[in-house]
């Protein structure tokens, strides 16, 4: 089963809509930064929105089609859609809420589905409860359950775990993985979580002002981006801005010259020439630090610093590594304990070639 999506929606005067895409079944993650479209592609699918221009089908069967006035009423479309606020139904227990949509459905029929899918999700036990009597998580799982009751040809998902703890995503994140490899149906799935990304997606489209900016596995568009707003989107804390120097094409590798600073870091060979101004992304934690000149690495980049500023986040000590332009490090509270780092200590850094990612420039 797939999913064709071709439209184009104005939203406003400053910004459309504009995409084109097939779904296969299996999970595809819709990221992107708030406002760059991607509850707006939702409710296109859903038909809780009209586009201006395009189709939207599922194998073929058209949900609307604009050029042929085709236009499926949400209810007759086979489309679950789980909201960020589930909109749970207060008054009902939690097994009418999961079978409110199955109304056209003898007793029987109806009792049986709810049993099964609240069986699979594990809240067989809460079907008599009410919303306000179950916790977050429980209350997720019964949306869930809600919006698969109906035997959806495509279910849409936005951002449904931002609320929960991560042992609580982690737990439904199984659940849902389960179900859809009994089913394999397209799944749209909308996060701004890289964990959710790498957990749920089999591919990942990366929507930037309205537009498809990447689309690929979570691999290759969110650890290798291409383009500078791409790489802030992924999550990668230091983007230096540079200048290519030299291309090695023999040895698939290109040298970049970091503005503001006497240092050159080896990257891999991308498309961009001698002269390029560029900027390089490195994860934070893709940076080892040593508190000796480091010998015998098969890593090309060693950088001497200074440690500028260091503060505890959570699990990781956050270090700020003066080389002459600042470079975000994390490391762990035993590391930084064992090499004694401290504000003002000297440290070399340690990349690997294929840490060090050129994206182009805004």
């Amino acid at each position: 089963m797939s999913l064709d999506v071709r439209v184009r929606s104005r939203l406003s005067p400053r910004f459309t809509l504009d995409v084109a895409f097939t779904a296969a079944a299996g999970t595809t993650i819709v990221f992107g930064a708030s406002g760059s479209g991607k509850t707006t592609l939702l409710r296109l699918v859903a038909g809780l929105r009209a586009p201006d221009e395009g189709r939207i089908a599922i194998d073929g069967r058209a949900l609307v089609d604009v050029d042929a006035h085709i236009d499926v009423a949400p209810p007759q479309r086979r489309v679950g859609f789980v909201f960020q606020q589930l909109a749970l139904f207060p008054h009902l227990t939690a097994a009418d809420n999961i079978g409110y949509g199955l109304s056209r459905l003898t007793a029987a029929a109806r009792q049986a589905r709810i049993s099964a899918i609240a069986q699979s999700f594990g809240i067989a036990h809460l079907l008599g409860n009410r919303p306000a009597s179950i916790s977050g998580g429980e209350r997720q799982r019964v949306g869930l359950a809600r919006a698969l009751v109906t035997d959806p040809d495509v279910l849409l998902l936005d951002e449904p775990l931002s609320a929960l703890d991560h042992e609580t995503q982690s737990r439904i994140i199984a659940d849902l993985r389960a179900w859809n490899e009994q089913r394999r149906i397209p799944i749209l799935y909308v996060t701004h979580s890289q964990r959710e990304a790498f957990a749920l997606g089999e591919r990942v489209l990366l929507l930037r002002d309205g537009m498809v900016a990447a689309d690929g596995t979570p691999e290759a568009v969110l650890n290798a981006p291409s383009h500078e707003s791409v790489a802030r989107l992924a999550g990668f804390e230091n983007l230096l801005d540079a200048v290519v120097v030299e291309r090695r094409s023999n040895g698939g590798v290109m040298v970049v010259r970091l503005a503001g600073a006497a240092v050159d870091l080896e990257t891999p060979l991308m498309s961009f020439e001698s002269g390029d101004r560029i900027r390089v992304a490195i994860r934070a934690g893709d940076i080892l630090v040593a508190t000796e000149h480091p010998r015998g690495l098969s890593a090309r980049n060693v950088v001497a610093g200074t440690i500028a500023a260091l503060s505890r986040q959570g699990a990781i000590v956050r270090l700020e590594i003066d080389i002459g332009v600042p470079v975000e490090v994390h490391v762990t509270p035993t590391a930084t304990a064992t090499l004694d780092l401290q504000t003002g200590r000297e440290v070399w850094l340690v990349i690997k070639t294929h840490s060090c990612h050129p994206v182009s420039a805004v």
